[in-house]
């Protein structure tokens, strides 16, 4: 087991995401708690958030939508963006996917998504990569969950969505209305009530909806 992998198990517990309770994931539970651990196993501070180690409410909602409409990746190729835990990543397989691809640009995250993937008992090819230059490199269907948090970083996401739509990749997100979301381009297709960890969202439950992108240049959303 890789030293990444060792972390992750040390520093989380299994748990049972609320909207999602068929999987098992390594989560942490004290956020401040489970930041300093990883500045201190990378000999540095100012890193990002262990965003890998929480059920975040799009993902959440992503997950379910996906489990609960199994027709949207079986037997299909899946790439899941900006994996985190791998939650998404692993409801997809769970469904039937033909196979199912993850990337993450945080080792931890990947790490995180390859213990997760074994614990649920689901193969999932989880890489260390950004992505976000190109199309989703021929994937069927494109995930993303809760990734327009931040402007600089919600454009490039923006921008790749729109390309693996337009080249006609099924692209589908959650998102719990993030200051960057691109609503015109996207069109609802699910909302769901998520609960979520009040210490991250500062409330107990956050209504979260599942879109579809539009290819650019497509009719906006009315």
């Amino acid at each position: 087991m890789s030293a990444d992998a060792l972390f992750v198990r040390a520093h989380t517990a299994l748990g049972r995401p609320g909207l999602v309770p068929e999987l098992q994931l390594q989560l942490g539970w004290g956020v401040v708690e489970l930041w300093e651990g990883v500045e201190v196993e990378a000999g540095r501070t100012g890193l990002e958030p262990p965003f890998w180690a929480f059920p975040w409410s799009g993902g959440q909602a992503l997950a379910r939508h996906v489990l609960d409409h199994p027709a949207l990746v079986a037997g299909r190729t899946v790439l899941d963006v900006a994996t985190g835990s791998g939650m998404v990543a692993i409801a997809a397989a769970r469904a039937g996917a033909a196979a199912v691809r993850a990337a993450d640009v945080d080792p931890l995250a990947v790490a995180a998504t390859l213990v997760n993937a074994e614990v649920n008992g689901v193969v999932v090819d989880a890489r260390v990569e950004d992505l976000l230059a190109g199309d989703g490199e021929g994937a069927e269907v494109v995930l993303a969950g809760d990734v327009f948090y931040q402007r600089d970083m919600a454009e490039r996401f923006t921008a790749f969505l729109g390309r693996a739509a337009a080249r006609g990749a099924t692209v589908l997100v959650g998102d719990p209305e993030r200051a960057y979301l691109p609503r015109e381009q996207l069109v609802e297709v699910q909302g769901y009530d998520v609960p979520v960890l009040e210490e991250l969202e500062g409330l107990r439950v956050k209504r979260t909806t599942v879109f579809a992108m539009r290819p650019p240049g497509g009719p906006t959303a009315g």
